[in-house]
């Protein structure tokens, strides 16, 4: 394959492919942020890759790429085996324990992952000159903002002249897409944040005919989002709109909130099981407060049985004696028999019941969503927060209502708390109405 044009005679020998002219736009920046992409087909990881390499031949440089799961790295045509295509023979030397090539000149790439919250903290220490993020609408914010505070440099040997670079690639949709339309199409022109689009045909490698044929057996909005790079399209739901919820800080949440509930929705599936894209656990805790609802706290994991009663045992005693534990009930004896097991022993000591769930999920989520429409769902600023709107807007065409169901519950425990019950005396001829406050707190 002939050297790619327009890099360092240095650079050139590990990027063995001639680039498009998007992706050569793509490498060339020197600006602190560039996203590359905007459709399906367009390049995108190669021009990453080669983006990483641009100065591998100088001493003391340092890159990482990250994709969201381990196995997107090395699936067929990903980051890894492409590397390895172009790296072998060439004198970098790959190290399989630490998913890192390391250079003739010293300069090292290697390859990470970034999936739950605290997977930052293996990166507290080392510092890079180029941080490349695959398919960027997949991560989340806070990871994106945190690897900021590793691109650094000395101003000492040939690698401080290096300019440092964060990277990105990404499609329209996706668990990220508002933040990152907010970060580069929104504020991104008046920032700095450069936008470099490249779609099907901007990539004449690739079998255009046959790609465009198997996106076409996809839904209109991802053959919006994947063959014509809208970013104007997104999944939106017929129940929420985030604009309705008022965000707050933890402590602007008020002091006197008597009546609160958090609400569980069981599952129990291992992200790492090798299921796609499975369902959460999930238990939002919410109060009440003159007709106002404060979403304070969202649990949300995929793990075992056993993990799942670990969560919740250590959510109960977080919260404390003065929040009522409310659990989903499934239909039939082998849900009695659930409710009556953590009753016993995951919530024994606490305010526990089960809840037997009545009308559909979107029946039950009405008055979650009439609340939140008339500016009266407050929700703490928070790591979840934008997974937890995210789901909320797409209900209920989004792939998860986890987060949707434990709230809608908290609501609707809170309401029939705070609403007394009436009844009618045994008189016939003498209406009296009774006010039963038993279970008003």
């Amino acid at each position: 394959m002939t050297s790619r044009t327009g890099t360092e005679p240095d650079a050139s020998a590990y990027i063995p492919w001639k680039l498009h002219p998007k992706q050569e736009e793509f490498v060339a920046l020197d600006c602190r942020e560039a996203l590359f992409g905007g459709a399906a087909g367009g390049g995108k990881s190669v021009a990453l890759l080669a983006a990483a390499l641009k100065y591998v031949h100088i001493p003391g440089y340092s890159a990482i790429i990250f994709r969201r799961h381990y196995p997107d790295l090395f699936q067929d045509g990903a980051l890894i085996p492409v590397s390895r295509e172009w790296l072998v023979g060439t004198g970098a030397t790959w190290n399989g324990e630490f998913k890192r090539w390391t250079f003739p000149s010293g300069a090292t790439l290697s390859f990470g992952t970034l999936k739950h919250d605290n997977d930052t903290d293996k990166y507290q220490g080392p510092r890079f000159h180029f941080v490349g993020f695959d398919e960027l609408t997949q991560h989340v914010e806070k990871h994106y903002k945190y690897l900021f505070s590793r691109i650094r440099r000395t101003n000492e040997g040939p690698s401080g002249e290096i300019p440092l670079r964060m990277r990105a690639t990404a499609n329209p949709g996706g668990r990220g897409h508002k933040w990152v339309k907010q970060r580069f199409f929104v504020e991104g022109p008046g920032k700095g944040r450069v936008f470099v689009p490249s779609k099907l045909a901007d990539n004449p490698s690739l079998d255009a005919d046959s790609y465009i044929e198997n996106l076409m057996e996809l839904d209109a909005l991802s053959v919006k989002q994947l063959l014509d790079g809208d970013w104007e399209a997104a999944s939106s739901g017929s129940h929420f709109n985030r604009d309705w919820f008022n965000l707050i800080d933890p402590a602007d949440v008020p002091s006197g909130i008597v009546n609160w509930v958090r609400f569980w929705d069981l599952a129990a599936t291992d992200d790492e099981n090798g299921e796609k894209n499975p369902d959460w656990t999930s238990g939002g805790r919410v109060g009440l407060l003159d007709g106002r609802y404060y979403i304070t706290n969202v649990k949300r994991a995929r793990v075992g049985p056993a993990d799942v009663e670990e969560l919740c045992k250590d959510t109960v005693d977080e919260d404390g004696p003065s929040v009522a534990q409310r659990m989903e009930q499934e239909p039939g004896s082998a849900g009695k028999n659930v409710i009556s097991y953590y009753a016993r022993t995951v919530m024994c000591g606490y305010d526990f019941d089960g809840v037997r769930p009545t009308g559909s999920k979107a029946v039950r989520a009405k008055p979650f969503a009439s609340a939140a429409k008339n500016g009266n769902v407050f929700m703490v600023r928070a790591t979840w927060t934008t997974d937890v709107l995210d789901e909320l807007e797409a209900f209920p065409f989004g792939d998860h209502d986890d987060a949707v169901d434990c709230i809608s519950g908290a609501v609707n425990c809170l309401r029939e708390m705070r609403a007394p019950k009436i009844t009618a005396s045994k008189t016939r001829t003498h209406f009296t109405p009774r006010v039963n406050w038993k279970n008003t707190f």
